[in-house]
């Protein structure tokens, strides 16, 4: 059976009655990591990994949650405003009801069934395609279209402030804004996207090392404390900018002596990582695919040396991805400590990849790697039930 009609079954088990089913899905960043919260550049691309939510209406103002991924449930009531964060799974839909409420969608209450096909701590964003689908199913059954934008900032806000990540809208926005084929050159200030053709000559190919180090959530936000503490500094100096997105290399090197040196590694992987994707999306659109993997080995490099966000299975799975054949570019993606890379491989080798790679990385862990090849895919939306 396909995840449409299953999650549909196990809804009718549980709470009777037929339910409307949304689908987002999560993310691969080909490069531009780190850059979001910073106001500057990115290029991530849905990937065909979906977190379903099946909704159904309740006559009272309350949440019903089953997860399939925890076996757990969650319940809220939509009219105190008193909720606390439970650090747990449930975060996630409960912090984005309350961020619809708190944006004026009065909500109806609903049971939710969410099953996720999205890999769980793999960098892909398994929590924004929670959030995003969450909300499109608690709108929409409560009879509201909010704008796309409008969602993507209200589940960013929610994994803010109610999660306590302090994540940029990267991947809120291509979960909700994702198109099939093509990667987005995201204008994190703006808020404004490009598309760019991703050729059929390559496979987008993710290398989950199964590792995920525990001080993930904790260095993720001191990193930007590191940057926000830069652009203090680097104001004094240069008033006209609001983030790191508005230095420049050569600025950045003038008042180096005015920062801390850990402010200045963390600016300067900031500043060379939106150039790179600058560059390379120019780079896509010549159709220059070799000049696009340097880029990406160059983003790796400075994830690694200068913001350290890289750790030794990530490292490991970049140095065997380059003996292979066919790979024009690796690197990490995500937050780091763990997770995935990224690989662009020339669709003629990407399988005789995907098996030399797995074969390689259990012999030098003892781990037996995921590995997806993957196209870029849509973004989120309801699922029509004639498919289910």
């Amino acid at each position: 059976m396909t995840p449409r009609s299953t999650i549909v079954e196990r809804f009718r088990s549980r709470f009777g009655g037929d339910p409307r089913v949304y689908r987002a899905p999560g993310r691969v960043n080909l490069i531009g990591e780190h850059t979001d919260y910073n106001e500057g550049f990115a290029m991530p691309a849905a990937i065909e990994f979906y977190c379903w939510v099946a909704v159904g209406a309740r006559e009272d103002r309350r949440l019903h949650i089953y997860s399939e991924e925890f076996s757990a449930e969650a319940d809220a009531d939509l009219s105190s405003a008193a909720r606390q964060p439970s650090k747990t799974w449930s975060d996630y839909p409960i912090g984005v009801a309350l961020q619809l409420e708190q944006a004026g969608f009065r909500l109806r209450g609903a049971n939710l069934l969410i099953e996720s096909e999205v890999p769980i701590g793999a960098g892909l964003s398994s929590s924004a395609a929670i959030e995003v689908a969450t909300a499109l199913a608690l709108a929409d059954q409560s009879g509201w279209t909010p704008e796309r934008l409008q969602l993507a900032l209200l589940c960013q806000r929610a994994e803010n402030e109610f999660v306590g990540a302090r994540v940029g809208i990267m991947d809120q926005f291509v979960s909700l804004y994702g198109e099939k084929d093509h990667a987005l050159m995201l204008d994190c200030r703006a808020l404004s996207f490009a598309s760019l053709l991703i050729p059929n000559s390559v496979k987008l190919v993710i290398s989950n090392t199964m590792v995920k180090h525990e001080l993930a959530s904790s260095e993720y936000n001191r990193r930007r404390a590191d940057c926000e503490e830069a652009v203090r500094r680097l104001r004094e100096f240069l008033p006209g900018i609001r983030a790191l997105r508005d230095v420049s290399a050569e600025q950045l090197e003038q008042y180096r002596s005015k920062i801390s040196e850990v402010a200045y590694k963390r600016a300067l992987h900031v500043v060379g990582e939106n150039a790179r994707v600058l560059d390379s999306a120019e780079a896509l659109r010549s159709g220059d695919i070799a000049r696009f993997g340097m880029r990406m080995a160059e983003s790796h490099r400075s994830l690694r040396d200068l913001y350290e966000v890289s750790c030794p299975e990530l490292d490991l799975m970049v140095d065997l991805a380059h003996q292979q054949k066919g790979v024009y570019g690796a690197r990490m993606t995500g937050g780091g400590f763990g997770g995935a890379t990224i690989n662009l491989v020339d669709a003629r080798y990407a399988g005789e990849f995907k098996e030399k790679m797995a074969k390689s990385y259990q012999r030098e862990t003892g781990l037996v790697p995921q590995i997806y090849i993957c196209r870029p895919a849509e973004g989120a939306g309801p699922f029509p039930s004639s498919d289910l």
